[in-house]
């Protein structure tokens, strides 16, 4: 009996030119886009006892710098304070670039506002805990953020806030 060819393509067969539609994800690069260490009030800032009040924020952006690449950073902003004294100012832009292929539009924000950050942010807790310690502080190790629950959290609350628009 002959074989048909029916387009059917097995994993086993190489693809023809054009026919890649499998979803593809990769790490192309990544990179302190921009670093900031202040201590303003060296060296008297290290006479003051007293463990700092740490204040954290994180903020994420993303912009396409090309045909399928994609560019994600994790900005880190830290202010350090110690009996109303500012021990230290971190504001550091830690950037990767990312190529997406053939990722449905559904499911390219939530890779690139939660997976993406999450990749990321290992390495971005080095550099802010290095330039903390060369500061002359104990480094900052902040714990790990679960970049995937805080986009669901702000999803549903935009939808909330959509939905409660609509209904107005």
């Amino acid at each position: 009996m002959d074989e048909q060819d029916d387009g059917i393509i097995t994993g086993t067969e190489p693809l023809p030119n054009g026919a890649d539609t499998a979803p593809a994800v990769g790490l192309l690069s990544q990179y302190v886009k921009d670093l900031s260490f202040e201590n303003p009030n060296a060296p008297a800032i290290y006479q003051v006892p007293g463990a700092p009040q740490i204040d954290v924020q994180f903020n994420i952006g993303t912009a396409q710098v090309g045909e399928d690449v994609h560019e994600v950073i994790l900005r880190i902003e830290v202010r350090a304070e110690v009996e109303g004294q500012v021990a230290f100012l971190v504001d550091l832009a830690y950037a990767g670039l990312f190529g997406l292929r053939n990722i449905p539009a559904e499911h390219l924000q939530p890779f690139l506002l939660a997976e993406a950050p999450r990749l990321l942010f290992p390495f971005a807790r080095r550099v802010l805990a290095d330039a903390v310690r060369d500061g002359g502080f104990q480094p900052l190790l902040l714990e790990p953020i679960d970049f995937g629950a805080i986009y669901m959290q702000q999803a549903e609350a935009q939808g909330q806030v959509i939905g409660e628009a609509g209904t107005a």
